[in-house]
């Protein structure tokens, strides 16, 4: 916001300083034009420093968010090799969201003008929930639900972890933007786009052939299943999220999520428990389990959700989410590398409609407008300029010209 108010207030000076250029020029003041080019430049100067600024940023954050997710992705297939406790994995790196508020706390101190105390910035952001803040019956409705989408995406995700290969997995996740689109659609009455209709369909189309590429066996088929139910739970996460408590801000994002972890401690800790004594995730001691991998599952998932949720406030959106559908092509050279998978033809075409369905989605809404203001502007200067004649008649044609092209290209 800053940024914006420096470059509407370096506008209007500038248009003073050209308007008094134009009445020296017929006089033959050239020191007026000669500002006008200085203010010019450094304009130019300073909103183009401010978006490499922000572009370096945003490369910055798609290489974080690229290695976060496939680095979680991975670390989640070899930890199954030693302990096979998708559920137990799951409830582990979701307790590890209580960290989100006391490290959204220490930024707000390194950062913030007016510093609060913990107690009065917890009390702030509880005004996210309502006039109350959060209580019982705002925990158990507005709460508890997104507390449960969350452990029944990331569940469903690693158990397809462990029937199907990383790069099909996080090929057929990237259709969850698919769904968001289509559940705003119908649900949020969100505006129609053609593009994300396609998009849509090329990531349902990805589905089956992904489905074909491993010959309809039973396994690749729960896996496949497994992935896209977690993408469609994703989804609804997501839009329930914006129609039950609209947009959030950074302080208050934290807060919730710090919420859903503690209450996944809390009330879901009797679940691995149980897995353990019916020995469906069973270990035979606390110092053999894969500590370092669920760990960095852990970590990863962390400063994944991080990045998600914190790094527009530094960078563009959309490179965020370009970040994601990069991890595709980093899953797959892992299990090229460790010959985990096996690229037919079929494979390789279902993986990049997905993405490209994925990057479709990304498109801005006027976009289509956007190609139309580019195209008027290449056949302008593509457009020769014809010499100047004297006389009324030249100022007639020119006239005539400029309607014809106003009336072809509308703005």
């Amino acid at each position: 916001m800053e940024t914006d108010k420096e470059i509407t207030g370096e506008e209007r000076p500038r248009e003073t300083v050209m308007g008094t250029a134009d009445g020296q020029a017929m006089v033959g003041g050239a020191g007026a034009e000669s500002g006008t080019g200085k203010q010019r430049l450094s304009c130019c100067v300073r909103v183009t420093a401010v978006q490499v600024r922000k572009a370096i940023w945003g490369v910055a954050m798609v290489m974080c968010v690229c290695s976060s997710w496939a680095g979680s992705t991975q670390l989640a297939k070899l930890t199954f090799r030693q302990y096979d406790a998708p559920f137990t994995l799951t409830w582990f790196a979701t307790t590890w969201n209580c960290l989100f508020f006391p490290l959204y706390y220490v930024g707000h101190l390194c950062k913030s003008p007016e510093r609060q105390t913990p107690k009065q910035r917890f009390r702030e952001c509880c005004r996210f929930f309502g006039d109350d803040g959060l209580t019982a019956k705002v925990f158990f409705t507005k709460v508890a639900p997104f507390g449960l989408l969350w452990i029944l995406t990331n569940y469903l995700y690693l158990q397809a972890l462990r029937k199907i290969n990383s790069t099909d997995v996080s090929a057929l996740f990237c259709c969850n933007k698919a769904f968001v689109f289509l559940l705003s659609w119908i649900v949020l009455r969100d505006r129609f786009m053609g593009v994300r209709i396609v998009a849509a369909i090329l990531a349902i189309a990805g589905i089956v052939m992904l489905t074909y590429a491993d010959g309809f066996h039973s396994h690749s088929v729960i896996g496949i299943t497994f992935v896209v139910a977690s993408a469609s739970a994703s989804a609804l996460y997501k839009v329930l999220f914006k129609l039950v408590l609209g947009s959030a801000k950074f302080g208050e994002a934290a807060l919730f999520l710090t919420i859903v972890g503690g209450a996944n401690f809390v009330f879901m800790s009797f679940v691995p428990v149980i897995l353990y004594f019916t020995h469906v995730e069973y270990f035979t001691s606390v110092a053999d389990l894969p500590w370092a991998y669920m760990c960095g599952v852990a970590g990863l998932l962390l400063a994944f959700n991080m990045l998600v949720n914190f790094g527009i406030a530094i960078t563009y959106p959309k490179l965020i989410s370009l970040g994601i559908v990069l991890s595709v092509p980093v899953n797959a050279m892992v299990d090229l590398y460790t010959c985990d998978i096996h690229f037919n033809t079929v494979r390789l075409i279902a993986v990049l409609i997905i993405c490209l369905g994925f990057l479709m989605l990304l498109l801005p809404e006027d976009w289509d407008q956007c190609l139309i203001e580019l195209g008027t502007k290449l056949r302008k200067r593509e457009q020769p300029v014809e010499p100047a004649e004297t006389g009324t008649s030249s100022g007639l044609n020119w006239t005539r010209r400029a309607r014809t092209s106003m009336s072809t290209f509308p703005h």
